[in-house]
């Protein structure tokens, strides 16, 4: 595979993992997709085992997010600022603490998007709790498969 289609199917990826954050949008498709995309193109054992792996991850996130509330993040205040806040706090935390620190990183921004927006901690942490009550739970669920995808992939492509 040459560097120009690797790079559409970093877009991709990029897309969905955007995708995660905006309602309605089939993010972890996109991620999924272009893993596909990409496996079929360049077949080799290692992009055979990062597709498996993204689907069996995928069809696990999938059903722990049945299991979870549904999503009803409008009705609890939550804005666009608060999503992008968490969306960059978990892509940084994911590879400033490998793997793990995507959760940190996802409730770190949403707390930050709070105390910037409240002022006070009190209340800022009040919201953290309202914003994963109503459904960041299923966000951050769906983002960190995303990225555990992205990152498998991303590895096989530079280490593969």
């Amino acid at each position: 595979m040459g560097v120009w289609e690797l790079l559409l199917v970093a877009v991709v990826l990029l897309l969905g993992l955007c995708g995660v954050l905006v309602p309605g949008v089939p993010g972890s498709w996109l991620v999924w997709a272009a893993v596909l995309w990409w496996a079929l193109d360049d077949p080799q054992p290692v992009a055979w085992g990062v597709l498996v792996g993204a689907t069996v991850v995928l069809f696990v996130s999938q059903v722990v997010r049945w299991a979870l509330p549904p999503r009803r993040l409008r009705e609890s205040g939550a804005t666009v600022r608060m999503a992008v806040y968490a969306g960059t706090g978990a892509f940084l935390g994911f590879f400033l603490v490998p793997v793990v620190g995507a959760i940190p990183g996802f409730l770190g921004g949403i707390y930050l998007s709070e105390r910037l927006r409240l002022g006070r901690h009190g209340d800022a942490m009040a919201a953290l709790r309202t914003a994963m009550r109503a459904g960041g739970w299923s966000v951050l669920t769906e983002l960190f498969t995303c990225l555990l995808i992205t990152g498998a992939w991303l590895g096989a492509v530079l280490w593969g």
